[in-house]
């Protein structure tokens, strides 16, 4: 494992989370082809892209455009063995069988956004720093910004809203405290308003706009759709063997993730009264980490903002045809 695998990270670069063990359960081996479906700041790729080398080969998705550019620079020196589309990973097997990358030996998913995003005020995800609230991963896309969400739905869509993408247990009062100060277009308008509705943070607690700047994301960015449509692609993208690996920062993507692997790994999905099997669906994949792989004290040190990261991995399973076939 080369430097850009190391945990410490020159100044102003994004942290890759879980990176040694990313690398471990992937298992990569050279000449083999990956995909990185939130390549963000190019960490998890390029030591990817190290330990594939010499002809081991990459593609990396991601919705910002900056962090695209930021990345090819990254992984220039790698030539032709890598390269970085500027899309969502909803397009995955349309892009990566354009591209040549299909099947592949591996599949990374690192959800969220990055630190780079967190840091610029002006990308208005974080409550502490003043900037308008976009939130949008891809600021050139026509998708509505965090701001045109709050001040357009009603308050019933709003408690529904920080319910479903937060588990906001206060949605009811927050909604309601989001109307009244409406119209709200800067990132501290929208903490203040809450932290008055509901009480301010005392010390080491979670403060209380958290789970709503959570929902606004993902409600913003459509994360947890483009997740459920993403992962049946990414499983048909892997060559027997070939594994997928899935970093989520937060119980709602979690869930999503075990349950898809679950089922992915029953196969049959017949309801359980069923006395035998009629649907007729074999398992696609073996679950790797009967739990799920958290980060390591040293890194928790290195990286407090990788305190709520888990990784699960599934390996591809041959279908029958592809048994015989071999």
């Amino acid at each position: 494992m080369g430097a850009s695998a190391d945990l410490a990270q020159a100044p102003g670069q994004h942290l890759p989370v879980l990176l040694r063990e990313v690398v471990m359960w992937l298992a990569p081996r050279a000449g083999e082809r990956y995909l990185d479906l939130t390549v963000g700041g190019g960490g998890h790729a390029a030591a990817l892209l190290e330990a594939t080398a010499p002809t081991g080969q990459l593609l990396g998705f991601d919705r910002d455009i900056q962090a695209v550019a930021q990345t090819m620079k990254r992984l220039a020196p790698f030539g032709a063995r890598a390269q970085v589309v500027h899309s969502s990973y909803r397009h995955l097997e349309v892009i990566a069988r354009e591209r040549g990358f299909w099947p592949v030996a591996g599949v990374l998913f690192d959800l969220g956004f990055s630190s780079l995003q967190v840091d610029d005020p002006e990308r208005g995800f974080a409550f502490r720093l003043e900037g308008p609230l976009d939130m949008r991963y891809d600021p050139q896309s026509d998708a509505p910004t965090a701001a045109e969400l709050l001040n357009q739905l009603s308050e019933i869509e709003l408690r529904e809203l920080l319910w479903r993408y937060g588990e906001e247990p206060r949605s009811r009062r927050i909604a309601q405290a989001i109307v009244a100060a409406r119209p709200i277009y800067t990132t501290t308008q929208l903490a203040d308003s809450i932290a008055q509705a509901v009480g301010r943070p005392r010390h080491g607690r979670l403060h209380p706009a958290t789970r709503t700047f959570q929902a606004l994301r993902l409600a913003v960015n459509r994360e947890l759709e483009a997740l459920e449509a993403t992962l049946p692609q990414a499983v048909a993208a892997l060559q027997p063997g070939g594994r997928l690996a899935v970093i989520t920062f937060h119980s709602l993507e979690d869930r999503m993730v075990k349950q898809f692997m679950r089922q992915a790994a029953q196969g049959c999905n017949c309801p359980p009264e069923s006395p035998v099997c009629t649907c007729g669906q074999q398992p696609t994949l073996r679950i790797l980490t009967r739990k799920p792989v958290t980060p390591s004290s040293e890194e928790l040190a290195a990286n407090p903002r990788s305190r709520s990261a888990k990784l699960r991995v599934a390996e591809r399973l041959a279908s029958a045809q592809e048994d015989e076939e071999r």
